[in-house]
């Protein structure tokens, strides 16, 4: 009688909408709030706040450090997946109210760090959670509808930061707001993530081991995408501001970015469902490059519209691809290539806002043709990395 009390039945493995939902808020809180919430508010604190370019670029690289170190975490000693979105989505939520109750330089510094690791743990462990349940079910397709709450997070930060802006409500209420919602929408999956916390984990402890050549090829490749979309997803906000005076109007380039970024996962997850992970990625690296020449060569309303649907309508489609990739390379070493590609990504991230401090005198157009030149690169890199091992 005393061992069937303490025979606890396990949970339900989740259903594929389940999974979805939870995935889809996970990545809009992380990602939307946690990571990229700073990128709309980053005009709004040069004019209230006096931040200058260069210290936005410290702030920019702190977050991306942050998450190079979560990365890291995630790579040596594996969370358990629900786990780490329980305690990353709180913890994103926590240091994003932070921002909004000191004009402490260092302390936004050490936020920031802390708000990209946090986020870190977010995308690993929605990775690790998700995609193995939408196997099981058959679904692997809609790990698009996942994503996809990547760029609605983006989208609505860039709303709600577009808002404020229009209000004069200014960066610190801003913060607050952002760290409020990121509070509630933390506990709405809180209940179903504990429930599997204890179990649910893709595969186990992961296999130490070696890795293929071609698994190597595609870190390195991740790491260089990683580098070439962050400097237009960094600083667009900023040269809109920079070339429309009205905010009114050049705030919306921001909710642009993130409904492309939104919208292509769906897309591709329905129109090109038998492209290859890696051929999207190849392709959507070539698009993304233009995105990244576009706006500076020309800073017009236009030309920047043009980049934010070309980074926001690839960058996260490239982010699905390369986990896809990583699982299927991998295979029992999985949820490591993951953890491994994104510490590159991480790298590739902190390269960007640094060199940009390096040549800021010359604005972002040095940076921006390493970076065009580094994804041409990459995408050649991959598809003669498939070609000799015969991946289509």
């Amino acid at each position: 009688m005393l061992l069937n009390a303490s025979l606890k039945p396990l949970p339900a493995s989740p259903t594929e909408t389940t999974a979805v939902w939870t995935g889809m808020i996970g990545l809009a809180v992380a990602m939307g709030i946690g990571r990229f919430a700073f990128t709309p508010l980053l005009p709004v604190m040069q004019q209230d706040a006096g931040l200058t370019l260069a210290q936005g670029s410290w702030l920019a690289t702190a977050n991306y450090a942050g998450y190079l170190g979560g990365a890291a975490i995630c790579m040596v000693a594996p969370l358990r997946p629900a786990r780490a979105i329980q305690w990353g989505l709180l913890s994103t939520a926590v240091f994003t109210l932070g921002m909004g109750l000191t004009g402490n330089f260092v302390l936004w510094f050490c936020l920031r760090f802390l708000a990209g690791a946090a986020s870190a743990f977010v995308l690993v462990g929605v990775s690790a959670w998700v995609m193995p349940i939408l196997a099981r079910r058959r679904v692997p397709g809609w790990s698009g509808r996942v994503f996809s709450g990547v760029g609605i997070g983006i989208c609505f930060s860039g709303l709600i930061s577009l808002a404020a802006g229009a209000a004069a409500l200014g960066s610190p209420a801003t913060w607050l707001l952002f760290g409020s919602i990121a509070a509630l929408l933390t506990f709405v999956p809180w209940r179903r993530l504990a429930m599997d916390a204890g179990w649910a984990v893709s595969g186990g402890e992961p296999e130490r081991g070696r890795l293929s050549g071609h698994a190597w090829l595609c870190v390195l490749c991740y790491g260089a995408f990683g580098y070439g979309y962050i400097i237009p997803a960094t600083y667009l906000p900023a040269l809109a501001r920079e070339a429309i005076a009205n905010p009114a109007i050049f705030g919306w380039v921001w909710p642009v970015f993130g409904a492309a970024a939104a919208i292509s996962t769906v897309f591709v997850a329905r129109c090109l469902p038998g492209l290859s992970p890696r051929r999207l990625w190849i392709a959507g690296q070539l698009v993304l490059a233009i995105g990244v020449i576009v706006p500076v060569c020309a800073a017009d309303l236009f030309a920047l519209m043009i980049a934010a649907m070309c980074v926001g309508g690839t960058f996260v489609v490239i982010t699905m691809a390369g986990i896809q990739e990583a699982r299927r390379l991998g295979g029992a070493h999985g949820q490591r290539l993951i953890a491994m590609k994104t510490t590159a990504f991480a790298l590739g991230q902190i390269a960007g806002p640094l060199t940009v401090s390096l040549f800021h005198e010359r604005g972002l157009m040095i940076p921006s043709l390493v970076a065009a030149v580094g994804l041409v690169a990459s995408s050649a890199a991959l598809a003669i990395s498939a070609r000799s091992s015969g991946d289509k």
